[in-house]
């Protein structure tokens, strides 16, 4: 007979508890899994304590999983490590001409993104929800009064949205053609003004056969809209349809509204951002009575640096609310074009890529760095919009216990949503024991649907999890009730905070 004394002991008790606790939510976990619709689709899970990172339960936890926006965790991370909590960034007016006493810029015009997300009037720091101030155009509105301020009255050439920051790749492999519609898959730019979308409003008639009225805010050149809606008597249901071919220069809505309904908003995306924002700019500078004689137009090539540091002038900056506040919008109500943004930024600070595979290898070292295990992540974007993205449950664990370990770390937690109360999980997990407990990130595409981040059990054990669900053909709240009762059972079933060996 063997004995064993002191630490041996406490050990192996602690290993028999562990056991036990895995073998409990095991028990919940397939009860859950096995209930249709949920039991067609595919499921990876892995669970770990926070404090020491051992495995409390794993299934299919070195399996490829399609992440959606749980790609979102590794490329926000990436941000924070790379350019730090505190970085910001630069928007400037330039002109490769001079301006006279008379106030005649003789020459160009230049707007240079250097991919700020966030030229719009969003309001910061975000709190618990988006809030918005003034008009969409407010950053291009502070930067033309500061060129009222310098005394400029003409431009003689064009005005010009210059994107050339990044090398111009749209739409990473991936994407779909109906994503390219609407706001979540707004073309990729180092141009981004109002999120690089137009709101249509749609405004039913007081009675049926009553036309409907539409207005874009802000006013867009890149299309027009077709409106083929009717409207239709109160009580009867809403129905709206919208097309718009990929770089088509028509978009058409048809269908039904009922009247004296509220106006309806469709958040669409601009596949032109340097000349739409160019475009913005020239209306801006007009409204405050700047004669514009060229054109709006856009530049994506830069050109030599050398050329640009002989005759380019700064005349005005905008400087961008700190890297940390941003990525709080992006991981709360998960931004997709914003991610995106963040990955090139990231990636351009080693210089200009040449293809799109060069950019997806880019944050193959930081992931070595934080202990994901190569081939563990196969990344097409930043955001988790590519039906081509694939990573393991283990994956997104070891990125989650690198960062809790890392002096960026409160801003990062700080971006999660939180269960029942703000972001993307504000109307999920809305009771105690889950409420305030879970912060975690989503993830939704279509068949898809994930949640990766920390939970705190009744007892203040800290813990770090990634539960991934793909071929999923059931309703979003059926997959989204599954993975919220993993949760409970998770907080439940790993409750003890375990002793720390000595």
């Amino acid at each position: 007979m063997v004995v064993l004394y002191g630490a041996q002991a406490q050990e192996k008790g602690f290993q028999e508890k562990s056991g036990q606790e895995a073998a409990r939510f095991a028990v919940r976990a397939e009860a859950l899994l096995a209930g249709e619709p949920v039991d067609k689709g595919e499921w990876g899970l892995l669970v770990a304590d926070a404090e020491s990172g051992a495995t409390l339960y794993e299934k299919n936890a070195d399996k490829y999983f399609l992440p959606a926006s749980n790609m979102k965790l590794l490329t926000t991370a990436l941000a924070l490590d790379t350019l730090g909590p505190d970085y910001r960034f630069r928007t400037t007016l330039e002109t490769n001409g001079t301006i006279g006493a008379d106030g005649k810029l003789t020459g160009d015009l230049i707007l240079v993104g250097r991919g700020d997300p966030n030229l719009s009037n969003r309001k910061f720091p975000y709190e618990t929800k988006e809030e918005f101030d003034g008009p969409p155009e407010k950053a291009l509105a502070e930067m033309a009064d500061a060129l009222v301020a310098r005394g400029v009255k003409e431009i003689t050439g064009d005005v010009v949205g210059d994107d050339s920051y990044f090398p111009r790749e749209r739409y990473p492999d991936g994407w779909e053609i109906d994503d390219m519609v609407w706001e979540y898959g707004a073309a990729i730019s180092a141009m981004v003004v109002n999120d690089n979308t137009v709101t249509l409003t749609l405004t039913p008639g007081q009675k049926a056969r009553d036309d409907v009225a539409t207005t874009i805010e802000p006013p867009t050149k890149e299309f027009a809209v077709i409106c083929e809606v009717k409207t239709v008597g109160a009580k009867e249901k809403e129905d709206l349809r919208l097309t718009r071919d990929p770089g088509g220069d028509t978009v058409r809505v048809s269908g039904v509204m009922p009247a004296k309904s509220d106006p309806r908003k469709l958040v669409l995306a601009i596949q032109q951002p340097a000349l739409q924002a160019a475009n913005m700019l020239a209306q801006v500078l007009k409204d405050r009575g700047i004669k514009i004689d060229g054109n709006a137009r856009a530049m994506h090539d830069p050109e030599p640096f050398l050329t640009q540091v002989m005759t380019r002038v700064e005349l005005a900056e905008h400087t961008s609310i700190p890297l940390k506040d941003s990525i709080k919008l992006v991981n709360k109500i998960s931004q997709n074009l914003h991610t995106e943004v963040l990955l090139r930024t990231v990636a351009r600070q080693q210089g200009r890529w040449e293809t799109p595979e060069d950019l997806q290898k880019f944050p193959a070292a930081f992931y070595a760095k934080a202990g994901i295990r190569e081939g563990d992540v196969i990344q097409t974007d930043g955001s988790g919009l590519s039906r081509h993205d694939l990573v393991t449950p283990r994956a997104l664990v070891a990125l989650l216990e690198y960062a809790q370990k890392q002096a960026w770390f409160p801003a990062y937690l700080a971006s999660l949503p939180v269960a029942g109360e703000d972001g993307t999980l504000n109307e999920r997990m809305k009771l105690a024991p889950l409420a305030g407990k879970i912060q975690a990130k989503t993830g939704s595409v279509t068949h898809v649907r994930a949640l990766s981040g920390y939970a705190e059990t009744p007892g203040g054990r800290k813990l770090i999890f990634s539960f991934l669900s793909n071929n999923q053909g059931g309703k979003n709240h059926e997959v989204h009730e599954a993975i919220d009762g993993l949760c409970l059972a998770m907080v439940e079933e790993f409750d003890e905070k375990k002793e720390v060996m000595k």
